[in-house]
């Protein structure tokens, strides 16, 4: 599956060959051939080892050289005093009274450890969250997920991407009209957060009269996509 973002007009030599058979695997799947290739190339660098999608432009956009004129200062090393010399081992002062050892979990004062919660509950909304049981082990909290309501019906969402469009076969909603695209918008969890995200289609997503490019989704947003209202709730 192609990832979403803004489409840029590429030119490269390809096999004649090669050509044909990814004209064939865009009809076969009701996909566009430049769709087909790029679906490809993403499989190809991610099998290279190199990064895509959305952690991908965030790193490039993080690599982009500053404006042309502009200089800045080198950081300023500190100075580092050397370290003092650790202090002599003092003995501990001897005691006439023996100390009692305490049964394991149990405090000095005799109160349990573990009549309490040792860390806060996770929010109710944040899926993949790590939390600590009360032997200090990491544990990794339930995934939530978002419920879209569209034409009267309930859609449990609760993968990575979820496709909203006009292709039967390329949509996990199909919505059979024109004005929508093939693939139009798609609703993606990204640590256990979710958002909408147009996919480059020709009509957009709309949010309180504002056409939106994505957003994150918070409880009972409503966004519309041409005459038709998709709704998110995490209440089941």
């Amino acid at each position: 599956m192609a990832l979403p973002g803004r489409k840029s007009l590429r030119q490269f030599q390809c096999n004649d060959t090669l050509w044909v058979t990814f004209r064939r695997m865009a009809e076969d799947q009701e996909k566009e051939v430049d769709e087909v290739i790029s679906e490809a190339l993403e499989a190809y660098a991610q099998l290279s080892g190199y990064q895509t999608g959305i952690n991908a432009l965030e790193a490039e956009s993080q690599l982009t050289p500053p404006p042309r004129g502009h200089h800045q200062p080198a950081p300023a090393i500190p100075h580092r005093a050397p370290p003092p010399p650790p202090p002599p081992p003092v003995a501990p002062p001897r005691s006439r009274f023996a100390r009692v050892p305490q049964p394991s979990g149990i405090s000095s004062s005799g109160v349990s450890m573990f009549d309490g919660a040792s860390t806060p509950p996770p929010h109710p909304h944040a899926g993949g969250a790590v939390a600590l049981g009360f032997d200090g082990t990491p544990g990794v909290a339930p995934q939530v997920p978002v419920y879209l309501v569209f034409d009267n019906q309930k859609y449990r969402i609760d993968k990575d991407q979820f496709i909203i469009g006009r292709g039967t076969k390329s949509s996990d909603l199909p919505i059979k009209d024109g004005n929508i695209s093939r693939k139009h918008a798609a609703v993606i969890r990204r640590n256990g957060t979710f958002f909408i995200k147009d996919l480059g289609s020709t009509n957009g997503i709309d949010f309180k009269g504002m056409r939106i490019d994505n957003k994150r989704i918070e409880e009972g947003d409503v966004f519309h996509l041409c005459d038709y209202e998709l709704r998110f709730t995490f209440k089941r």
